[in-house]
């Protein structure tokens, strides 16, 4: 199968590429090669003429994208649209990547794929019109995620939560993170994986959630982050109000899979996936790199 990848060098595009590389003809487009905004852009599609194209391409920037709705949807939503048109023309199937903020976090235990969106910011409303016209190819995947963490790192965000975490500790900076909004962490790299057995095994088109299993709040993900890497570091609660953010953003928003299950398909705990990563980046003891 040949599959193009846009967004090949970012967090979960790069662990897109080393899962999906062995077995099938990979394509891998940067911002470079393509700008989804641009339909002219997009028919580099048409010359590679893919039997799937990977679209995770986004502006997901939540507080910018209150002040430039215009970019956000023009990433977002026009990108999508796009992409769609074209994966449509050449009988292509097209996987869109989605977001836990499609949800208003209203309730209380986490979403899963038949529960109806509800966005409260820029961002999730961007993001479910990008859903909306991935839905105008009939051969589509709509992936949602959470609380991403992978390691390249999110370009447009300069790292990521674990990451930056870290580095206060390790300049024994004190860290003051929200306990009162719930997520489901997941490794971009057990949605690598994941993605490639919805594909490789031909499920049913439509949407899927694809985070590993669990959820906590922020403070609580820190807590384990500094545990597991065996750095002290002065860690205080907060509320989501004393932090005065900019958006709304959903209170709770963990997702859950109701569909991968069905098919033999299940993610790994969150801690576990949090473990492997700060292995494979040597933030454990004993694994410090010089």
């Amino acid at each position: 199968m040949k599959i193009a990848i846009i967004g090949s060098t970012g967090q979960l595009g790069t662990d897109l590429m080393k899962a999906l590389n062995y077995e099938h003809e990979v394509v891998g487009l940067t911002h470079q090669d393509i700008e989804v905004t641009d339909y002219n852009s997009c028919l580099i599609l048409k010359e590679h003429y893919p039997d799937g194209i990977i679209n995770t391409a986004a502006f997901h920037k939540t507080d910018q994208c209150e002040e430039e709705p215009l970019k956000t949807f023009s990433v977002n939503a026009i990108g999508a649209k796009n992409v769609a048109a074209i994966s449509k023309e050449i009988k292509a199937t097209n996987i869109f990547i989605s977001t836990d903020y499609v949800f208003d976090g209203s309730k209380d235990s986490p979403y899963t794929e038949d529960d109806t969106p509800n966005p409260l910011n820029t961002y999730g409303i961007s993001k479910l019109a990008g859903e909306l016209y991935t839905k105008q190819n009939p051969k589509h995947y709509i992936i949602r995620l959470a609380s991403l963490f992978g390691i390249a790192g999110a370009s447009g965000k300069g790292g990521n939560f674990i990451e930056t975490m870290i580095a206060k500790a390790k300049k024994n900076e004190p860290a003051t993170v929200v306990n009162d909004m719930w997520m489901s962490p997941t490794y971009t790299k057990d949605v690598a994986i994941t993605m490639k057995k919805i594909i490789q095994s031909k499920l049913p088109y439509g949407p899927y959630h694809a985070t590993n299993q669990g959820y906590c709040t922020w403070f609580q993900f820190a807590k384990e982050i500094f545990k597991l890497s065996g750095l002290n570091s002065t860690l205080t609660p907060t509320k989501t109000e004393q932090q005065r953010m900019k958006t709304r953003r959903p209170r709770f928003s963990a997702l859950k899979s109701i569909k991968l299950s069905d098919y033999g398909i299940k993610m790994r705990e969150w801690k576990l996936a949090l473990h492997d990563y700060l292995i494979e980046k040597g933030h454990t003891p004993g694994n410090q790199p010089r």
